[in-house]
């Protein structure tokens, strides 16, 4: 049971009431660690010197399968220090894992990450945690690239890629944040246990944010001090990271982006199958095919290749083939939207319109009624809400 002492003063957020209470706190920090035995030490030492009267630390090093003296440097700090857990993971599996397993361990009130290999100062963890303790933010990001904190001046072209994959997962997520690949996140406990996380490797960063935002919470960010490694000294991510990471940027918030992001998407997934839908009919045309069965033949072949790049890349997470119903659904709206192509394919062609002009009008038509049948009839899921306050949070640290 936490011992608090209430003092008089303006209401709290974030259901804390009208008392700012001093409280222990924990703080759960997830390291995973893969053959870092030459920074491994030092860094939990330095996480271990932040502790102090009001902030209680849970360690939890995940060992992902390191070759080298990684696991026994692990093992002999857990033994040295009550604070210090190792977890060992049987093989190399990637960050994503290794954060899950530490995720799923964590007990505190908080939970945040911090690589081993010193990139980051621990000492901003007291900073970014302030937030949640004062019960004004749900999740806190740390920023490479806000002022105020000194950072080390590296690759250029990694800071292009990291600001573009912000772009790119902002203008889906609706957040603002400077650096959505920052391994400095600090989250509420019950916040993070309940995100469903499936990346295995440094895709998880994009993930974790996609979540976030999918969850409605209350996200903070503040700056940190940042000295990058050069792979000369042991950098390891790289540019297959950065293809993986545009995928999961995609893969985890298109089916719950925004109805604009999602059109705006649809069209090059409708320009793709209207590609395919020209070219059947084309083909169909030139060997001799009457022009009605080219016509609904093309379609065909398209809504297929449409159905399958829409389940892949953007209603995938919508796709429900638990009834009757829902196939009934996606048959008759293919069905109307097929009639509607042939319908103005062929009223065109009958004013005297070219069939390829005609047909390309009608596959206009047909991307904009398809993404609308597609979006509120076939794959329908209600939006993510308003952004939500979070109820109070009870520590698990002792009495002061």
């Amino acid at each position: 049971m936490r011992h608090e002492v209430g003092i008089q003063g303006e209401t709290a957020p974030h259901g804390v009431g009208s008392e700012t209470r001093a409280s222990v706190w924990t703080l759960s920090i997830v390291i995973p660690c893969y053959d870092e035995a030459h920074t491994l030490e030092a860094c939990v030492r330095r996480v271990l010197a932040i502790a102090d009267d009001s902030l209680k630390l849970e360690i939890l090093i995940v060992d992902d399968g390191s070759r080298d003296d990684s696991a026994a440097i692990g093992e002999r700090l857990a033994q040295a220090h009550p604070a210090v857990k190792l977890i060992r993971q049987p093989s190399n599996q990637g960050k994503g894992v290794a954060l899950r397993r530490g995720f799923a361990a964590a007990t505190g009130d908080f939970v945040a990450v911090q690589d081993a290999d010193l990139e980051y100062d621990p000492q901003d963890l007291k900073r970014l945690v302030q937030p949640l303790i004062e019960g004004i933010a749900d999740v806190v990001f740390g920023s490479r690239f806000l002022a105020g904190n000194s950072r080390r001046v590296l690759y250029f072209w990694h800071s292009v890629a990291n600001q573009f994959l912000t772009l790119l997962s902002n203008i889906f997520t609706d957040l603002n944040v400077t650096d959505m690949e920052t391994c400095y996140k600090v989250f509420r406990r019950d916040v993070l246990q309940r995100l469903k996380l499936r990346e295995n490797r440094f895709g998880i960063e994009p993930e974790l944010v996609a979540r976030v935002a999918q969850q409605r919470v209350r996200v903070y960010e503040m700056g940190v001090s940042y000295r990058g490694r050069t792979y000369e000294e042991g950098k390891k991510i790289g540019w297959k990271d950065a293809l993986r990471a545009l995928y999961c940027v995609v893969r985890y918030n298109a089916s719950c982006a925004p109805w604009p992001v999602q059109f705006a998407f649809y069209l090059v997934i409708g320009g793709c199958a209207s590609v395919v839908n020209l070219l059947v009919f084309w083909l169909l045309l030139h060997a001799g095919v009457l022009l009605p069965r080219a016509t609904v033949s093309a379609f065909a072949v398209a809504a297929a290749f449409n159905y399958f790049l829409c389940i892949l890349l953007l209603f995938r997470h919508r796709a429900r083939w638990n009834s009757v119903a829902e196939v009934l659904i996606f048959a008759g709206t293919v069905a109307v939207i097929g009639f509607f192509d042939r319908q103005i394919t062929l009223e065109l062609a009958d004013r005297g319109w070219t069939p390829l002009v005609a047909k390309l009008v009608a596959t206009a038509t047909g991307v904009v009624l398809n993404f609308v049948g597609r979006r509120w009839l076939v794959f329908p899921e209600p939006g993510n809400g308003p952004w939500q306050r979070q109820g109070r949070i009870e520590s698990s640290g002792s009495a002061t």
